[in-house]
């Protein structure tokens, strides 16, 4: 009901209230968008999970095909984002997302791949760049960190997975010398946006994750109660990496949503014990149109 959904939104822990994040809908499809990547021109949507046709969670709008749901409801889910978005389904373009930290430029033989199979998905990547225009750069997450990246001046955009090993694997400053690599863009031109993940309030990991994280353990706070065991900011250590990368500070945003907490309008891999379909976050250059 429309009165319970303003009341979920509403307690999302500042989202609605921070300029960095947004959540809106069209047609009852619920996203969150970061309106100042809109604004530089490039068209961006973090799915909810709320109003779709899935199977494996009945009723949510799981984006995903490789977490068990029936193929042709999650193409149906697709081709639902599609339409309230304004975009072509048949051109989301995915890659396979292992947990690593390999980065693929999409040129035009990619577009598509992975929209309708996972048979051509992009394989052994978790990050993907692009330059040209309209096509929807798509990565799924029910936890892990959504990057994304938007140069304005070279019509350059990027979209990265970021679980704790594609985290301290630094994927984030892949894809910036990615970008730089192959489109010339420079680090103080770029925006880069944190999605909605799972917050430090919520993602306890042990030493052995504590042991890959050398030079940013301060990202990890000891829980004196559970020796041995940490409270991971995955936002902080990426905004870091980000950092290190050569972005400025006020060039990263951060939606400050943890999908751990809000799992009734994110997915949540920890909070329902992985029985959970995946958002979808989509990035794309909404002209030809360059500054450069």
């Amino acid at each position: 009901r429309s009165s319970d959904l303003s009341l979920l939104v509403l307690e999302i822990k500042g989202a609605v209230l921070m300029q960095d994040f947004i959540i809106t809908q069209k047609n009852n499809i619920w996203w969150g968008m970061f309106p100042r990547l809109m604004q530089a021109g490039f068209g961006n949507a973090c799915s909810c999970r709320l109003h779709g046709e899935s199977d494996m969670v009945p009723g949510t709008l799981n984006l995903a095909l490789h977490v068990g749901d029936e193929v042709e409801l999650v193409l149906q889910n697709r081709r639902l984002f599609a339409q309230v978005l304004g975009l072509d389904a048949s051109k989301f373009t995915t890659c396979e997302q292992v947990h690593g930290s390999n980065v693929a430029v999409v040129d035009e033989a990619l577009v598509g791949a992975g929209a309708t199979t996972l048979a051509d998905t992009i394989k052994d990547t978790d990050a993907l760049v692009t330059n040209l225009a309209n096509v929807p750069l798509l990565l799924f997450f029910a936890d892990c960190v959504p990057l994304l990246f938007a140069d304005e001046r070279q019509g350059v955009c990027a979209v990265a997975h970021a679980g704790w090993r594609g985290t301290v694997a630094q994927i984030g400053r892949n894809t910036v010398e990615a970008m730089q690599q192959s489109f010339g863009s420079r680090p103080a031109d770029i925006v880069a946006a944190i999605g909605p993940s799972i917050g430090q309030c919520c993602y306890e990991v042990d030493d052995f994750v504590r042991s890959k994280a050398e030079g940013y353990e301060q990202f990890l706070a000891p829980r004196a109660e559970k020796p041995g065991k940490y409270l991971l900011d995955l936002w902080g250590y990426n905004r870091e990496v980000l950092l290190d990368a050569g972005l400025k500070a006020e060039n990263i945003l951060t939606a400050g949503v943890c999908t751990e907490h809000n799992h009734e309008m994110f997915c949540s891999y920890r909070a329902e014990q992985g029985k959970t379909g995946r958002m979808g976050v989509c990035l794309y250059r909404m002209s030809d149109n360059k500054n450069a």
